[in-house]
């Protein structure tokens, strides 16, 4: 029988040896050149050398037109040069022990205000059953009424719980003060109230007058890397500042209370949580940020008809209020993948896997376009992976796709156990799970992927700027040392 070549240990070391040799080409041919100029000089004789000098005419007048030109060149080189964006530090929005829903509370609450579709609560106990949370998520203290009370004020109640705790507790990490603050980005996709968020962020803070402040709604699950996207074209444009992001979205008034099972959905997998991001472009920050932002790349979707309406609030036929999620929309989150990593492997990933990539490109258009498609190996681009904990299935397709291990998507599956879907928020729950296991090192690049109504992929790239202590405080301070946990395909309930 003929080996497996595939997976032959000689073709492994085939392929690093491979891997090793294109990614450092430039090296290997500089080297022996090099060598050779060497070599020929120090075969030269004193008298040779002096010769060749003297050979050599300085005139003062192209020496100065030589020098003016170099800082000419030099001066336009680094004023055009975009500013370098740190990520100072962040924190982490963690719900208090009485916000915890349990499956049993879940299915209990769901019996009671569902007691005449018996079908809907069937529905929503096999979702919650291979759903991927566990039994310490949380739920904001209306939802928890039975019936669940929805007003304005709750609304706004949780919404100064969420973003003001992140926010003191970011403050009191970076020791930054109100006044230091000269952009301030907040998202939230379906709480949209007058007056805005931002302009109760500001009111609570007493931000200065001049502040440049942006409300995002409507955005959806990726609206928090559109917010680190918007901040850093701000930053660009401000030299010598700082910009507060705070991503969050609040539950209570999108509790869905009717029985349409492709709006019941979200109720399963939505709970409480928030972040508050600080960027800067100061160069004092540059020691002391955690990590420098070198890419933003944003993928829309929204000229196609299915793509457009696969994530959307609407009523259902008794006029009540909730999300529709569409059966389509992990094929077209698929395709909105494939758009941003096409754009994004060109910047991130080494030449060998972009040479393989175009080999197999070639190959399949000239000569058999049956052969299979070469997927870029990523890992070799990233250390570290953190992928919208949107649910069980999102993660699942996107390991599948990218052919990542179980350690790359081990935080974002810990995120969706502990915290569940926090929207736009999830991302940091999960660099702070990195953090907290004592993973991230200086140097790691990270990649964070978010999916979005709309619809919506965006990617931000990462690196680490420092060394990072494993944090003794955050959302994970508690329960660190448990996890990972296993999380069965099925939770019978």
């Amino acid at each position: 029988m003929l080996p497996k070549f595939s997976t032959s240990v000689k073709l492994k070391y085939v392929k690093l040896g491979y891997q090793y040799l294109v990614n450092h080409i430039v090296t290997f041919l500089i080297i022996p050149i090099m060598a050779a100029v060497s070599i020929k000089i120090l075969k030269l004789g004193p008298e040779e050398i002096l010769t060749i000098w003297n050979s050599v005419h300085f005139d003062i007048v192209q020496i100065l037109c030589s020098s003016f030109l170099v800082i000419f060149i030099a001066t336009v080189y680094f004023m055009s040069k975009p500013r370098s964006i740190y990520l100072v530090d962040y924190a982490c929005y963690k719900p208090p022990i009485m916000c915890r829903v349990p499956f049993s509370t879940f299915m209990e609450h769901s019996r009671l205000n569902l007691k005449d579709n018996p079908k809907s609560v069937e529905f929503q106990m096999r979702i919650l059953e291979r759903s991927g949370l566990g039994e310490e998520t949380s739920l904001p203290p209306e939802i928890h009424c039975i019936p669940p009370n929805p007003t304005m004020e709750a609304a706004r109640n949780e919404a100064e719980i969420v973003i003001f705790s992140a926010i003191d507790s970011l403050m009191q990490k970076t020791r930054i003060k109100p006044k230091d603050i000269d952009i301030l980005i907040v998202n939230c996709s379906l709480f949209s109230p007058t007056p805005s968020l931002s302009a109760m962020v500001v009111n609570k803070y007493k931000l200065r007058s001049n502040i440049k402040s942006f409300n995002l709604s409507g955005m959806g699950c990726s609206a928090g890397l559109i917010s680190i996207d918007l901040a850093r074209d701000v930053l660009q444009v401000h030299p010598n500042s700082n910009a507060l992001i705070v991503s969050t979205e609040i539950i209570t008034p999108n509790y869905y209370q009717g029985s349409e099972r492709a709006m019941l959905l979200p109720n399963c997998l939505f709970r409480m949580g928030g972040a508050a991001i600080l960027l800067s472009n100061k160069r004092g920050d540059r020691n002391r940020a955690k990590y420098k932002l070198v890419h933003v790349v944003r993928t829309h979707k929204g000229g196609d008809d299915k793509a457009y309406k696969c994530v959307s609030e609407q009523e259902d036929p008794q006029g009540k209020v909730g999300i529709n999620l569409s059966k389509d929309l992990m094929i077209i989150a698929g395709e909105a993948l494939k758009s941003n990593i096409t754009t994004i492997g060109p910047l991130v990933l080494p030449a060998s896997e972009q040479l393989l990539f175009l080999f197999t490109l070639i190959g399949r258009k000239i000569f058999n376009p049956k052969w299979k498609p070469y997927i870029p190996d990523f890992k070799q681009a990233f250390e570290h992976f953190c992928i919208h904990a949107g649910g069980r299935a999102v993660i699942d397709e996107l390991q599948r796709n990218l052919q990542l291990s179980a350690e790359h998507v081990e935080a974002s599956r810990m995120t969706l156990h502990r915290f569940g879907n926090t929207s736009s928020s999830s991302l940091w729950y999960e660099l702070n799970y990195i953090e907290a296991k004592g993973r991230m090192k200086k140097g790691d690049r990270i990649w964070q992927i978010a999916f979005g109504s709309g619809f919506k992929c965006n990617s931000a790239i990462w690196k680490c700027n420092r060394r990072i202590k494993t944090p003794t405080d955050g959302p994970w301070q508690d329960c660190i040392d448990r996890y990972p946990v296993h999380i069965p395909e099925i939770v019978k309930l």
